[in-house]
């Protein structure tokens, strides 16, 4: 029972932890691109990658982790993925209508409930397919807006639905496999993933904001923004891992929706958006869908923890019967054998 409650609070953390720094970082870039005018979305994530990786390496030489050595190919063939399936996001959002965007993330869900099902064996109950519905029904009102179709858009976004599910998939999975903490996969693949963002982000912004990146005269507000955003993307980057590896990237996506709900919430308090009813219905569907999928995994943890413990006792009762034959039997031998004797 122990482990458990460990097991739980370190969840319930790396959940918190996860919702506290996504929400803080958003607000932060938001207002470095909004307000200070700073566009440059995926070289800003290269930079959060390498101070994260700077960050761990300094963890490491500090003897905070060990550093655990995988497979070097996988490793690097998982970071060039996810560097590739952000910098694909980001595209999406450069071809395509804000609402057509939010409706690509919204099919993160199914297509990783898909994937998993399709190529892991994994089942998911009625009641939580029900739940994800609501779930991406509340979010769905909420944020998005009109739906403007285009090609290119349309094969970028899909593009970006498939790398992204691969990735969380991989992060789940080679943990698992490989025995690897979250901290240990990060510290290997971010090199990876910001080399990746490191040649490709200036290009990719570029090409979406007609802007060079080199080129931007630097205030000392933008700096002290760009750096708070690197400080608080480590903690982002950890978290993500993290969740990723203690419960299933269908769950990470969940929890991605909620802190959705929440950047709307706090970008009206805060940043003085626009808010409506709609919004506002949207994101209570969305809570309602969030409080029924923990619900129904709660429950049919409780039911699997039920019959692991119940397979243990049956299993723990039938080596006791087992063994108290075989002593009996062996009694029977002893009591012939002194009889014979005896005679």
């Amino acid at each position: 029972m122990g482990e458990m409650s460990r097991f739980q609070l370190g969840v319930i953390g790396a959940l918190f932890l996860s919702v506290a720094s996504s929400v803080s970082i958003v607000i932060c870039n938001k207002a470095l691109m909004s307000n200070l005018g700073f566009p440059f979305a995926t070289t800003l994530t290269s930079w959060h990658l390498i101070v994260t990786f700077c960050t761990l390496h300094a963890a490491r030489r500090f003897n905070l982790f060990e550093n655990k050595s995988v497979d070097m190919k996988t490793v690097m063939l998982f970071g060039i993925l996810n560097g590739i399936s952000i910098g694909l996001l980001n595209l999406s959002l450069g071809f395509n209508s804000v609402g057509f965007y939010q409706m690509t993330k919204l099919a993160i869900i199914p297509f990783t409930v898909l994937l998993e099902t399709i190529f892991l064996k994994k089942q998911f109950s009625q009641q939580i397919k029900l739940s994800l519905l609501v779930l991406l029904l509340g979010v769905a009102i909420a944020s998005v807006t009109d739906l403007q179709l285009n090609i290119l858009g349309t094969i970028v976004s899909l593009l970006a639905i498939a790398t992204t599910c691969v990735g969380q998939i991989l992060t789940n999975t080679i943990q698992k496999r490989l025995n690897v903490s979250s901290t240990q996969l990060l510290y290997q693949s971010a090199p990876f993933q910001a080399a990746v963002l490191f040649v490709s982000g200036p290009l990719v912004d570029q090409l979406l904001t007609k802007q060079n990146v080199f080129a931007f005269k630097y205030s000392p507000i933008v700096l002290a923004f760009i750096i708070l955003s690197c400080i608080i993307a480590v903690s982002v980057n950890f978290s993500t891992f993290l969740v990723i590896g203690k419960t299933s990237p269908v769950t990470y996506q969940v929890l991605g929706h909620l802190k959705t709900c929440l950047v709307l919430g706090f970008g009206y308090t805060l940043l003085h958006d626009p808010f409506t009813e709609r919004n506002i219905i949207g994101i209570a569907v969305a809570i309602f869908g969030m409080g029924l999928y923990s619900y129904f995994c709660t429950q049919e943890n409780k039911k699997k923890q039920s019959g692991d413990s119940l397979a243990s006792q049956m299993k723990d009762h039938t080596e006791t019967t087992a063994l108290l034959g075989h002593q009996e039997k062996e009694g029977h031998e002893v009591k012939k054998a002194v009889k014979d004797s005896l005679v």
